[in-house]
């Protein structure tokens, strides 16, 4: 699937050659993201995101960047979450040398204008700001609060208006310094081209970038021994609903077999939850499960958003097939599907370029290894209905249940009373 070169600096470069494709995506992984950051600079992991986009000593205004790669019929951009950052470049493969040369200029040469900073510092306090107008999206951090409080892993991503408004250059230039160096960054590139054009291009990029010591990420805290809720008071159309349990990490052996527990349960229109709660009941338009794994601990969490009359029984028909999960074997039927679900949505997934390139660069930066996709399917073709109930029993733990609301509700009493 791929080659890889470790270079004197330790900077990795991963390759994979699709001579089917006309594209070539450039991704360029760091170790930086909110796991990262000390609590009175949260937030400064997506600040630097954004900052990398204002200017360059090649380029020096965002306008110039974006040409750089729009003038070729390319697209751009990049990503934050907890446990890395993501730059990313998808062009015309005759066009490869104009990514790599644009996302490297960004990477190590962005020039960090204190004019530039101080407007952008003004753009995310207002992208902060949206999450007020989106209950869903406040339901979420009510729910990684639950799970993980008073840490670095339970926090917004982006910090808060507080902590951005402090984030100042010097700390800034000093974040990028402690993470943006080559053993703690991935270039992975994916489309028809091979090994040795991308090492040489990565070579030429990265001359004179020298190694340094970098910082490690924040390990999870997990003391959880009774159910949680949180409830954020607001006027909405319909009351969004969390529950969410701690779960498995990237590295666990029953991390797929989660996996597929969770697609028969809520992944698709022919899942458990979609059927129940959607055509049977008609209770929510929109309700879905999702198992994220990070590199410590994991999180397993249903999602709906309903009528706020509707929210009491909604959330037991929820419980009620959480605990079917528990007290009943998947039939065979019903597993076979499921992992055909998840095999066929990963190979259509793997036809894209950029898909191609995130799975290698992601997987490597994060594991120091890379699984293929036969890897992957061997696993889920070998999950049993066994392991599915042993699984949901361990996870699914009336204990260690947490429920976010955010709806026009006055107390949470009446939904500590539904956990118990």
């Amino acid at each position: 699937m791929y080659e890889k070169t470790v270079l004197d600096n330790g900077l990795r470069v991963l390759s994979s050659e699709l001579p089917h494709t006309r594209s070539a995506s450039v991704s360029l992984f760091v170790g930086a993201g909110s796991r990262y950051e000390d609590d009175d600079v949260a937030g400064i992991s997506h600040f630097v995101e954004h900052m990398l986009f204002k200017g360059t000593t090649k380029r020096e205004t965002p306008r110039e960047i974006a040409e750089a790669i729009e003038g070729v019929g390319g697209v751009m951009n990049a990503a934050t979450d907890k446990e890395l950052t993501v730059y990313w470049a998808k062009v015309p493969v005759t066009h490869f040398a104009v990514a790599m040369d644009v996302l490297f200029d960004q990477l190590l040469h962005s020039r960090i204008d204190p004019v530039e900073l101080e407007r952008e510092r003004n753009v995310v306090i207002e992208e902060l700001a949206m999450i007020e107008d989106n209950p869903g999206e406040i339901a979420g951090l009510l729910l990684d609060d639950l799970m993980w409080p008073a840490q670095a892993l339970g926090r917004d991503i982006a910090g808060s208006p507080e902590s951005v408004a402090g984030i100042s250059r010097d700390s800034m230039v000093s974040y990028i310094s402690s993470q943006y160096v080559p053993e703690n960054v991935v270039v992975s590139v994916a489309g028809s081209l091979n090994h040795g054009q991308v090492l040489g291009e990565a070579l030429e990029q990265v001359a004179g970038w020298q190694r340094r010591p970098f910082k490690g990420w924040q390990p999870a805290r997990d003391g959880q021994t009774a159910p949680r809720v949180a409830l954020r008071s607001k006027r909405t159309e319909q009351a969004q609903i969390l529950i969410g349990y701690p779960s498995y990490s990237a590295f666990h052996p029953d991390r797929y077999t989660l996996d597929v527990m969770n697609t028969i349960l809520g992944e698709g229109m022919s899942s458990r939850l979609f059927l129940e709660i959607r055509e049977i009941r008609s209770l929510a338009y929109d309700v879905h499960s999702g198992a994220g794994h990070f590199l410590d601990t994991g999180a397993f969490v249903v999602s709906a958003a309903v009528d706020p009359k509707k929210t009491d029984e909604c959330i037991r028909a929820i419980r009620g097939e959480l605990d079917k999960l528990r007290s009943a074997p998947v039939p065979e039927t019903e597993l076979v599907k499921a992992k055909e679900f998840i095999k066929g949505r990963m190979l259509l997934r793997m036809e894209d370029s950029r898909a191609v390139s995130s799975w290698n660069g992601g997987q490597e930066l994060l594991r120091n290894e890379i699984r293929s996709i036969d890897d992957i399917v061997e696993a889920v073709d070998a999950v049993t209905t066994v392991e599915i109930q042993r699984v949901a029993a361990d996870v699914i733990r009336d204990d260690r249940a947490n429920l976010a609301i955010v709806g026009p509700y006055r107390s949470r009493e009446r939904f500590e009373k539904l956990l118990a």
